[in-house]
């Protein structure tokens, strides 16, 4: 009778679930641990983000900049017996939610991996597509009135009239409110070669970090906060090299199309739970490590 009693008080108790930063939910729990970081939160199933205050967190913890490698697009498509180029399909429109929903969390700049100098090597089928994609894009893209676009990358592989549309969307776009860069025919290892060259072009004899910097294509924005890799992959393929140096990395393991608002949620909720050192020590110590 004693135990009975226990359960149906608790039963009229809210139940905190517990998340391990990457979406899941874990079993509930009656009391906070102590020991690694967690977060408790109640879970509204109507709704579609983890929890209401994402927008809050992200600004406590500096995020201002999110890059993102979309990886998975083929293999969601072959898991389906659908060909790799409905894959693209589906990774572009969620791409186009993904980009509205951090903008409505604050977050100011946004990178998307969207075609690599090694993407070339793939089917012409595929690469025709993800380029009409692209074209596709560029059209709807002009429904966005607070979003400034900027296409990085090496542009003299693009054909002309699609170079020529990138070319005016950006100049359309030009100083607006929120900055997306999209990636096209890009390579970590290309563009650092590109910022010496041109720094080598305007005179230098002695190369600094300053330099490149000033030559990247991303010279005008501040370097990503965080980069997150979808499709269960761990590694950052030729993706911002220089500019990923103390980024934070947040791996997910589901494909690029099924990652939704609740997997952004949990990557900035991983960040905000981050130390960023920047090769130093906590704030908080002293230069012997003592508090």
């Amino acid at each position: 009778m004693l135990k009975r009693s226990i359960r149906l008080r608790l039963k009229k108790k809210p139940i905190l679930w517990r998340y391990n930063f990457d979406g899941v939910r874990r079993p509930p729990v009656r009391k906070v641990l102590t020991g690694a970081p967690l977060v408790f939160m109640f879970f509204n199933f109507k709704r579609k983000k983890i929890c209401d205050n994402v927008s809050e967190i992200a600004r406590a913890s500096g995020l201002r900049h999110i890059a993102f490698i979309m990886d998975g697009n083929g293999r969601w498509a072959t898991n389906k017996g659908l060909p790799r180029e409905a894959g693209h399909s589906a990774g572009a429109k969620n791409f186009r939610t993904v980009v509205r929903y951090c903008k409505s969390i604050g977050i100011e700049y946004i990178t998307a991996y969207a075609f690599s100098t090694e993407n070339w090597k793939r089917p012409k089928r595929e690469v025709d597509a993800i380029m009409r994609l692209l074209d596709t894009y560029i059209d709807e893209a002009r429904e966005e009135d607070d979003v400034e676009y900027i296409f990085i990358g090496d542009r003299g592989r693009i054909e002309v009239p699609l170079a020529e549309r990138m070319d005016m969307l950006e100049s359309m776009t030009k100083g607006r409110k929120y900055r997306l860069n999209i990636a096209i025919n890009y390579g970590g290892r290309d563009e650092i070669v590109h910022a010496v060259n041109r720094a080598v072009q305007n005179g230098k004899t002695h190369i600094e970090a300053s330099d490149i910097d000033a030559g990247l294509y991303t010279s005008a924005c501040p370097d990503p906060d965080l980069v997150v890799r979808t499709g269960d992959e761990y590694r950052i393929s030729n993706f911002l090299l220089w500019q990923s140096a103390y980024s934070e990395l947040y791996f997910s393991p589901k494909l690029w199309p099924d990652f939704g608002i609740r997997d952004v949620d949990a990557a900035v909720l991983d960040f905000s739970g981050r130390k960023r050192r920047f090769g130093g020590l906590d704030r908080e110590k002293n230069t012997d490590g003592r508090k």
